[in-house]
């Protein structure tokens, strides 16, 4: 006599996925988390219309969170929430024309949030790089990195964090309530120095710094703050402005340990992680890098660019400038 079993959920899912490992792929995104994990949530993401930022946002809003987003460009903010109004209906969805280096349009936009219910998260993604010999910089393209990454991070981590502060003081936190969470993007080369992109190493580093200090500062208040470093994860913007004239990713298919750049879906899933509340509370102060090893075998730098001639930076320098070009008539 023959037995026979029937399989259900995960277990049905486990049979499937062995019968057909390229299902375990397309799947992943779907095993990892609860579809409700970050219901209750809600969520600030700067840079949030576009790239690492939207991927990161998007994933809470599939994992219900509600989203605020913000950047210089509204009508881009704009479009990509359109996009998910449709897709994920009922979810709450706010976009702010913001310019986070001015310190009071940032506060101006955290106090409207506050007074429609406040915030859960804060992920500081907003960012501006490209490369450059440093001898060649002027003092407004050293700014046009530093108060995006350095003045504008701190500037909205600040403007939320005292909101939260004030709320423990009041007691509408209190110990065992689920913390809220600061997730800052910073990059792989944070310790070893960044050649050829000084501002935006300068500047990374100082939000490594507040993540970690602020970690200890505000951990009585509920509040904790960790670093993500990812290493190369393409996208049009930093591509173009990173490694110019090249394909995507084809710098690090040569020499990352792993033999390929990073997917969003990577970043999603580890941003869900510091995210969710109540998941991972006793994690704070750490930066934790993703980038297949790369770091640890190369420096993860630009260091290789030594090599570059003076006729090689010059159409580097034309090619990033045809980029900003395209994104300013964008906005």
């Amino acid at each position: 006599m023959g037995v026979t079993f029937e399989l259900t959920g995960s277990g049905r899912r486990l049979y499937d996925a062995l019968l057909n490992p390229r299902s375990i792929a397309t799947k992943k995104e779907s095993l990892m988390f609860q579809t409700d994990l970050m219901a209750g949530q809600r969520i600030l993401v700067t840079g949030g219309g576009t790239g690492l930022g939207r991927a990161m946002a998007e994933r809470f809003l599939g994992l219900g969170a509600d989203i605020a987003i913000c950047g210089r460009r509204q009508s881009v903010c704009e479009a990509t929430a359109a996009e998910w109004r449709t897709q994920f209906p009922g979810r709450r969805i706010d976009t702010f024309g913001v310019d986070i280096r001015v310190a009071q349009a940032v506060d101006e936009m955290v106090d409207s949030l506050w007074q429609s219910g406040g915030l859960t998260g804060l992920v500081n993604n907003a960012a501006g790089n490209f490369v450059a010999p440093t001898e060649s910089l002027s003092s407004r393209a050293f700014d046009a990195i530093a108060n995006i990454v350095f003045h504008g991070s701190f500037y909205v981590t600040q403007a939320v964090g005292k909101r939260w502060v004030a709320e423990a003081k009041a007691g509408q936190w209190k110990a065992g309530d689920p913390y809220r969470s600061v997730m800052s993007i910073i990059v792989t080369w944070v310790d070893n120095g960044g050649p050829y992109v000084v501002p935006s190493a300068m500047s990374k580093a100082g939000v490594e710094v507040m993540t970690k200090s602020l970690a200890l500062e505000w951990a009585r208040y509920g509040i904790r703050l960790n670093a993500v470093g990812p290493g190369e994860i393409p996208t049009e913007g930093m591509s173009k402005r990173l490694n110019p004239g090249e394909e995507p990713g084809a710098r690090s298919k040569e020499s990352n340990p792993m033999g390929r750049t990073g997917e969003m879906s990577e970043l999603q899933n580890l941003a869900a992680f510091l995210m969710a509340r109540g998941q991972c509370d006793w994690l704070t102060g750490q930066s934790i890098m993703m980038d297949g090893g790369n770091a640890q075998a190369t420096g993860g730098n630009f260091y290789e660019l030594r090599k570059w001639s003076d006729a090689d930076w010059l159409e580097a320098r034309e090619r990033i400038e045809a980029q900003n070009q395209k994104d300013k008539a964008q906005r």
